[in-house]
């Protein structure tokens, strides 16, 4: 079975098409600026081909429509026919309390997602646009949406409540859902695939470093609390993202500033984080040259961001009665080993035992980056959500087959 994974932004489609018997994918790439001046597809095949496409793309069916004749091109194309695509599986960021797990999207569910909009309006309409899309140009091909949010619906009710009077929770559904799941799931898993232990068994904390930014702590399997809450905002500091901030302050902020809740949203979400503090970049890559190079406000900028996730470290280890392995992965998380250091620097209090020579250079690549005698393992899985999402989907998809 071959099957394409949509990550539909608000002007961005980003894509895989897996053949699911060799686990390879068969193409990537994204499509960009959609409904925007200078749009573009850059395409890569399993075979290292690569090109740029550029033209006009209005909407996200057209986008889709561009990017299913590049599948099938016979000059950059990687299957003959789109009836080879067997299914198509969608990454949805938030699926409320209503979607435990993934899920078959027809119109009942579809309506589903449709209502959680008011949870994630800067996601889950864009999401939304790449199933109408497939809906129209490939109406018998089946859709499964894996959502951000599922795997953390295992959290206990003391840990994913705000103290916020209970009718908002009852009312709207106010309360902390979490977010990169798909990733906190696989890495957790193939860390105890690495180490031949039991999943099921294990206290986890599993650190998402990137652009944004979550921690998940998992115990014998489970998620039971994780740091991003209602939206991605909340928990660590991210490249834009202020992650947790005092509520007043911002009601400070609005009165001080006379600015609405539109504008307070923006200085949350593209003006805060790792940017905001720095001045300088929301790329860490950035960040730590100027820092290097002795820019105050880039050094006090890292030091908060390795300071939170320690933090959090500290208080999920202690939330689950110790911890047994700890997690890097994403883009920070995978490939720079000084702030991997600078995390776990002062914790030999929890059974850490950091090696500083593994860590060393090391981007990108399945390792551990503590000692043999490290009563915790701290590692570095690199994660793989599309992947996640192509499995999701084929589970589904032959499920409903056997039913059939």
């Amino acid at each position: 079975m071959k099957i394409l994974v949509l990550n539909c932004g608000s002007s961005s489609i980003k894509y895989q098409l897996f053949d699911i018997a060799s686990g390879g994918v068969l193409a990537k790439g994204i499509v960009e600026k959609i409904g925007l001046k200078g749009s573009f597809l850059k395409n890569e095949r399993f075979d290292g081909d690569k090109v740029k496409l550029e033209g006009e793309i209005l909407d996200h069916q057209s986008g889709i429509e561009y990017l299913l004749g590049l599948l099938i091109s016979e000059k950059r194309g990687v299957i003959k026919s789109l009836t080879e695509i067997g299914a198509v599986g969608h990454r949805l960021v938030h699926g409320g309390e209503t979607f435990q797990g993934s899920c078959y999207l027809d119109e009942v569910t579809i309506k589903g997602v449709e209502d959680c909009s008011d949870l994630a309006p800067l996601h889950n309409p864009a999401n939304l646009k790449g199933i109408y899309a497939m809906k129209n140009l490939l109406p018998e091909v089946p859709q499964v949406g894996v959502f951000d949010t599922s795997f953390h619906q295992t959290m206990p009710d003391y840990s994913f409540m705000y103290a916020l009077p209970y009718s908002l929770y009852k009312k709207y559904g106010i309360r902390r859902y979490g977010f990169h799941g798909t990733s906190h799931s696989y890495v957790s898993k193939r860390a105890c695939e690495i180490l031949n232990v039991p999943y099921d068994k294990m206290r986890i904390i599993t650190c998402h470093l990137g652009n944004g930014a979550s921690i998940t702590a998992i115990k014998n399997g489970k998620s039971v609390d994780t740091s991003m809450g209602l939206t991605p905002v909340e928990g660590l500091i991210m490249g834009t993202r202020s992650g947790d901030v005092d509520a007043g302050a911002l009601t400070l902020i609005m009165e001080k500033e006379e600015i609405d809740y539109s504008s307070l949203n923006t200085l949350l979400n593209k003006h805060s984080g790792m940017l905001g503090i720095s001045g300088i970049s929301s790329d860490m890559r950035e960040v730590e040259t100027a820092a290097a190079e002795g820019d105050e406000r880039a050094i006090l900028s890292l030091k908060m961001y390795q300071y939170r996730v320690k933090k959090y470290i500290g208080s999920y280890a202690a939330a689950m009665g110790g911890v047994d392995i700890i997690v890097f992965t994403g883009g920070i998380g995978e490939n720079s080993p000084d702030d991997r250091e600078k995390i776990c620097e002062n914790l030999e209090f929890m059974g850490i035992a950091f090696d500083k020579k593994a860590n060393e250079g090391i981007r990108g690549k399945e390792t551990v980056i503590s000692t043999g005698d490290s009563k915790v393992k701290v590692m570095i899985v690199p994660t793989n959500e599309e992947w996640v999402i192509a499995s999701e989907t084929r589970d589904i998809v032959e499920q409903m087959n056997k039913k059939q």
